[in-house]
């Protein structure tokens, strides 16, 4: 709120979802969307859903209880014979079939009778699989007189209530827009008098006559006075004389039809796209055209890439921005960068604790605060000679029951993060085992809260906090935009992509199944491995920043917008049931707090700004000495603002994101802190201070 309040008065940037100079295609099109369904909301009459289950279980009475809930008119068939009467009778606009064995009837052969029918053109059909199935369904279940969809086995109401409001809101009204068409050009077609479309305030929408031609001026005269007693009217004649270059409203009718039923397998966007070609086909002249300028973003390649702009764009946002949200710009020839790698397996060196409650006093008193967001983390670092990796992961590993979950001694998971802390280079700045520990305790943090405790799973948590700690493992100090400039060795062998990321997990894992002395993962059978192993990978590669809109977008439209418009706990208390959202809450929670310095009391992040501002300078440097592009000029140590820096990246990057997070995870303390320390750098901004404090304050 005091975010929101201060972008209220001009000293912040609004915390909506994008700022203006930041919205992607994706949210142009979405608003876009928005603005059109709130012009043309077609009202749909009562729903009828068939339940096709041959025994009356917990599953088919959730579908039930969901429907009754929905205001829908339900039927339940047990037989094939009684279903396709059902169907012919009532004719529902969704069914609900049982395919999770077959034992009692064939669902492939209820489907293919069903589709058989005239009827069943118009029909979204959701079929109930186990849990356990992977395989692909039959190829006339994705035939396109009828719309497909698998619903994975759960019998909890609110599920089976939101799947069928999505499918209310999705396939069935653009079926109903569909229909709605087809009758309209019929009547049209075989009509022989004039026919005038009106609203129910009888304002005239269309116009027809069947003797109305291009140089008949009376018609042209009506039609014309049509227009203007409604803007958005349109007279279906006068568009469809017109010259044959431009296709007709009912030509691009039957071609979207045509579209629509061609194809077999449809991508997500491809389904968005028909749908919205299916909508235009009875929509007002001006939506039309609304919906062609979707149609022409949603084709764009980059839909969650943001579009800044260049005329007056602050150029360290431009530069912050540009580099973390690039994978390089355009090498320079002849130049290469190599860093050599710092794979060292050798720990013996390294004096640790053998056991949590082996640990040096003053260090033992300092993990006392660590469940504290204000746990300071350089004090750890200090008092453990820059190993708090070490002794912070036995803490948390130990409080989250981590060595229990994957059946691994103490002693096993303490070489491993002891073997994981000596592969971060000591000698950056910023990326080093420190920013690890200080994830690391983030996550564990974010862990501890109520919403994202009841949402996730004991391997969810095992994965995020093992992710949190090898996500920058044998990190360079430098950029990847840096890395595809030089050449380097690890870009060539990640294609330019996500370079850095891909090396961090690849890395780790390598490291972890080479020496069984710290293979933490040694005695956890193969499934849970593997289920593990993914998580940690799209965990750490959902860090990569040129991904940063999307998976906030994502998170805002697939979690945040259903809990605020339902009943919130009792959407997060089916949280669980939804692998997908879990997922978007996993990766929200890492790109959280991989960033959150700005959300740490003020002196923590000062220090952090400091670093990485040093750890941006030493790239600079670099890149000048080796006549490589530079990708963030502003970062040079001689002109560079840190002040300025860090707005722009509070602006663009945090905010927004931290709002969406808040709003899932109730985090007020970090909220308070994050306006605090965006009132301190604004302050040293309007003082043309370009360093971290004031001059007056670095005397003290």
């Amino acid at each position: 709120m005091v975010l929101k309040e201060r972008a209220q008065q001009g000293n912040l940037s609004p915390a909506n979802m994008f700022t203006c100079r930041t919205i992607t295609a994706f949210s142009k099109a979405v608003n876009i969307i928005e603005v059109v369904v709130k012009i043309f909301a077609m009202r749909i009459t009562i729903l009828y859903v068939l339940l096709i289950f041959a025994k009356e279980d917990n599953q088919s009475d959730g579908f039930w209880w969901a429907c009754d809930k929905a205001g829908y008119r339900c039927n339940i068939a047990q037989t094939p014979e009684s279903a396709l009467e059902c169907f012919l009778d009532k004719h529902q606009e969704i069914i609900v079939i049982d395919h999770r064995n077959s034992r009692y009837f064939d669902a492939e052969d209820v489907c293919r009778s069903i589709r058989a029918t005239e009827p069943s053109e118009h029909t979204v059909i959701l079929a109930v699989v186990p849990r356990t199935y992977i395989t692909n369904l039959p190829f006339y279940f994705m035939h396109s007189w009828f719309v497909f969809q698998q619903f994975m086995e759960n019998n909890s109401i609110t599920a089976c209530y939101n799947e069928l409001i999505q499918i209310e809101h999705g396939e069935v009204r653009s079926q109903f827009k569909l229909r709605a068409c087809n009758a309209v050009f019929t009547a049209l077609e075989h009509c022989q008098e004039a026919i005038e479309i009106t609203s129910e305030d009888h304002v005239i929408q269309s116009h027809h006559d069947e003797n109305y031609s291009g140089d008949n001026s009376q018609s042209e005269s009506h039609s014309f006075k049509c227009k203007n007693r409604r803007k958005d009217s349109i007279d279906v004649k006068s568009i469809t004389s017109q010259s044959s270059d431009a296709p007709s409203l009912q030509t691009r009718q039957y071609s979207s039809m045509a579209r629509i039923h061609s194809m077999t397998i449809e991508a997500p966007i491809t389904k968005v796209i028909n749908i919205i070609n299916a909508a235009q086909e009875n929509s007002p002249i001006t939506v039309a055209e609304a919906l062609d300028r979707v149609l022409e973003i949603l084709r764009t390649t980059e839909l969650y890439s943001p579009q800044l702009g260049t005329k007056d764009e602050d150029p360290h946002t431009s530069d912050l921005v540009g580099g973390l949200m690039t994978d390089g710009l355009r090498r320079l020839s002849g130049n290469e960068y190599m860093f050599s790698k710092n794979t060292n397996l050798s720990h013996s060196h390294l004096s640790v604790p053998n056991t949590i409650n082996d640990v040096p006093p003053c260090i033992a008193q300092l993990l006392d605060n660590e469940e504290s967001w204000d746990f300071n983390i350089f004090e750890l670092e200090a008092v453990t000679n820059k190993r708090p990796l070490v002794y912070l992961g036995l803490k948390v590993f130990g409080r989250f029951g981590v060595p229990e979950f994957l059946n691994c001694s103490e002693a096993t998971l303490r070489a491993w993060l002891q073997m994981i802390e000596a592969n971060y280079h000591s000698s950056n700045a910023y990326h080093n085992s420190t920013h690890a520990a200080d994830v690391l305790h983030a996550t564990a943090f974010f862990l501890g809260k109520e919403r994202v405790k009841g949402s996730l799973d004991h391997l969810d948590e095992v994965a995020a906090l093992i992710a949190a700690t090898i996500h920058d493992v044998d990190h360079p100090g430098r950029t990847n935009s840096f890395l595809c400039n030089a050449g380097s060795e690890l870009a060539v062998l990640y294609n330019d992509t996500a370079v850095l990321e891909s090396h961090h997990t690849a890395l780790a894992f390598q490291l972890t199944v080479k020496d069984s002395k710290c293979n933490i993962f040694k005695n956890i059978d193969r499934n849970h491995y593997r289920t593990l192993r993914q998580a940690i990978i799209d965990m750490v590669l959902a860090t990569e920043m040129t991904k940063h809109f999307e998976h906030v977008n994502k998170f805002v439209n697939s979690i945040n917008k259903p809990m605020s418009e339902g009943s919130d706990c009792e959407y997060a208390a089916n949280m669980k049931n939804f692998p997908d959202n879990q997922t978007l809450i996993k990766r929200m929670m890492i790109k959280c707090a991989d960033v959150a310095n700005p959300c740490r009391p003020l002196e923590l992040c000062i220090e952090w700004a400091g670093r990485i501002s040093e750890e941006y300078f030493a790239q600079t440097d670099e890149e000048k000495r080796q006549g490589l592009p530079v990708v963030m000029p502003v970062f040079d140590r001689n002109t560079c603002s840190i002040p300025k820096s860090q707005i722009s990246f509070i602006d663009y990057f945090i905010t927004d994101m931290f709002d969406a997070w808040n709003a899932f995870a109730h985090l007020p303390v970090l909220m308070q802190h994050l306006a605090n320390n965006y009132k301190h750098w604004k302050m040293l901004d309007e003082l043309k201070c370009k360093s971290l404090r004031l001059p007056s304050e670095n005397n003290n």
